[in-house]
């Protein structure tokens, strides 16, 4: 009977520990794989939110381009972006990636315009074949949360795998408040994104 016991427990625990070897070899397949934090920021905070991601995710930092800036003037910056979204118009992006197909996880950051996903971000989302790629979104917003952005990435992406996201509550530049993403902020954001990047199972661990 004791021996029986033993043996039971033994099987258990070996069977225990292959469980959770094959658990952290899949983890371990998903965060050494080539990974690129691509982000748009006007103010600073989704920069500053992408640079937090890097540092404990790894990867590569792109920040998006256009070929054509928009205005410094947030009155003026808001009305071609409203026209843009009317319009359908994709601005060109100066900022190119040459080896998309050696890429196997994109973060894509953006703050929150009018609600929707921010027009560089959908022309760079229709750039690039995506297909097969695991999509990461995070967001900075005014405190109006991400509107319908996560959505359209889905939308935009039908062949990828969306993860869940991250955002965030920035800047309300319409109240002349900018960059906040500092101090304790930023030291609350860090917990916060070091919690989601476990859930999703993209954070890298600290080497020996």
């Amino acid at each position: 009977m004791y021996q029986n016991f033993c043996f039971l427990l033994s099987f258990l625990f070996m069977a225990t520990s292959c469980a959770f070897s094959q658990e952290q070899a899949s983890l371990s397949s998903k965060i050494d794989q080539n990974i690129s934090i691509v982000f748009l920021s006007r103010t600073k905070n989704t920069k500053v939110l992408a640079e937090i991601i890097h540092d404990q995710a790894g990867g590569t930092l792109v920040d998006l381009e256009l070929e054509n800036p928009y205005p410094q003037n947030y009155r003026a910056i808001v009305e071609q972006v409203a026209r843009e979204n009317e319009t359908g118009f994709l601005p060109p992006l100066k900022t190119k990636i040459e080896n998309m197909d050696q890429i196997d996880v994109i973060f894509i950051g953006f703050p929150t315009w009018g609600m929707q996903l921010p027009p560089p971000i959908k022309s760079f989302l229709n750039q690039y074949d995506l297909s097969g790629k695991t999509i990461v979104p995070f967001n900075t917003n005014g405190g109006y949360g991400i509107g319908k952005s996560f959505e359209t990435i889905k939308q935009l992406c039908p062949n990828s795998k969306i993860l869940d996201g991250y955002s965030t509550k920035g800047g309300e530049e319409i109240y002349g408040i900018l960059f906040v993403m500092e101090g304790e902020k930023e030291k609350r954001v860090r917990v916060e994104v070091q919690n989601w990047l476990g859930k999703i199972g993209l954070i890298k661990h600290a080497e020996n």
